[in-house]
């Protein structure tokens, strides 16, 4: 998922996008503490486009307190 894409999503949907994000990472935490994650590599592409969704809602919200 790239920022550009983000962008064009509403507040909505960047929620709706979040929270989804934030369950597959605690999914992918637990099956690694089963040791049931064979690709480690999925939590770092998580916990990027968490900080990624965060980013643009933070843009907006700064964009948004503007005069």
């Amino acid at each position: 998922m790239k920022a550009s894409e983000l962008r064009g999503r509403t507040p909505q949907e960047l929620e709706a996008e979040l929270a989804q994000l934030m369950r597959a990472q605690f999914s992918l935490r637990m099956q690694k503490a089963t040791q049931q994650l064979t690709n480690t590599s999925q939590l770092r592409k998580v916990r990027r486009d968490i900080a990624r969704v965060r980013t643009v809602m933070a843009e907006r919200g700064a964009a948004g307190g503007r005069s």
